[in-house]
């Protein structure tokens, strides 16, 4: 009996042992079929990781940053976009006014901001859209802010006829007025300006841009232009590439040439005592356009340039400044 004893009691470990490894044998497939399930969601969750990973890398990279000599008003901004991949067109508005920007490089795209001289102290926000190789556009926010500055004021005694015209040029002077206004509201679509920006003389800028005189006790309105020294018959260039749209003699500012440089960028030369263009010409980078001299209402020879920038009133020596290449 022993031996069968021995036998069932091995049978009967057998047995339960077969039972223990059909038990085993059950949780070993629960647990590879667990083992399976885990690693079909671990394969998901890192095919998910990858294609994030993959959109990541593949999404642009954009810095914005900007440049200027100060951020006041009078002054223009330089604004820089870089991205990478590369991007197809870049457009902002920022005081109401549109922002158009260049390529430089293949990642790299450049747009100037003017700050009027009225414009208030504060934040700014820049609203741009960057348009990317495959069509889609982010919408990005640049913020410039805007410092307080003190202009310079000078009081000067003139005669009358400086600061009083009479009633007969009034009507001149309306109608003058008006057409450049018109003139400075025009944003042509065309860029025909590249480069850095050159001084149209060689003298040194004698006046401080936003300055204000006061004239006989009288205030006038702020300096809106830069005046260089210039004797009279000193040739005047062009500082950029751009189409003459105005040639006349104005009252206040006499001999007179207003160049058009494509995307609401306006340069304004005064006091000409002869002028050497004609409307409609096309001029380059360089380009004599006239003679410096004393006409319109001054009290000598020099050379008065303005400078217009989406019709924001900018000094020119900023504009050569922050574009300097």
């Amino acid at each position: 009996m022993a031996p069968l004893l021995g036998v069932i009691g091995v049978g009967s470990v057998h047995v339960e042992s077969g039972v223990l490894s059909g038990a085993r044998l059950r949780k070993g497939k629960m647990a590879t079929r667990q083992m399976r399930a885990g690693g079909l969601v671990a394969g998901v969750a890192w095919l998910w990781l990858l294609g994030a990973m993959s959109a990541l890398a593949q999404s642009p990279r954009v810095l914005i940053s900007h440049h200027a000599r100060g951020m006041y008003p009078g002054e223009a901004v330089l604004v820089r976009v870089s991205a990478t991949p590369p991007l197809t067109e870049v457009r902002g508005a920022i005081f109401e006014r549109t922002v158009r920007f260049y390529q430089v490089a293949e990642t790299v795209w450049e747009g100037l901001v003017g700050i009027d001289l009225l414009v208030e102290t504060g934040d700014h926000r820049l609203e741009l859209d960057i348009t990317t190789a495959n069509g889609g556009v982010m919408e990005r926010t640049h913020v410039l802010r805007v410092e307080e500055k003190e202009y310079p004021t000078r009081h000067l005694s003139v005669a009358p006829r400086y600061v009083e015209p009479p009633p007969a040029v009034l009507a001149r002077i309306t109608r003058e007025a008006e057409r450049q206004t018109t003139l400075f509201a025009t944003d042509t679509p065309e860029r025909l300006w590249e480069g850095s920006w050159l001084p149209p003389v060689p003298g040194q800028a004698t006046s401080r841009f936003g300055s204000r005189s006061v004239f006989n006790g009288q205030p006038r309105n702020p300096h809106s232009g830069a005046d260089f020294r210039a004797g009279v018959g000193t040739p005047v260039t062009a500082p950029n590439g751009g189409r003459v749209v105005l040639v006349d003699d104005t009252y206040f500012s006499g001999g007179s040439v207003i160049l058009d440089h494509g995307w609401g960028m306006y340069s304004y030369f005064a006091h000409l005592s002869k002028k050497l263009v004609e409307e409609g010409d096309r001029v380059g980078r360089g380009q004599v356009i006239g003679h410096a001299g004393a006409t319109g209402r001054v009290t000598g020879p020099h050379l008065h340039w303005t400078l217009r920038l989406s019709g924001a009133r900018v000094d020119p020596l900023s504009v050569m400044e922050v574009v300097d290449k």
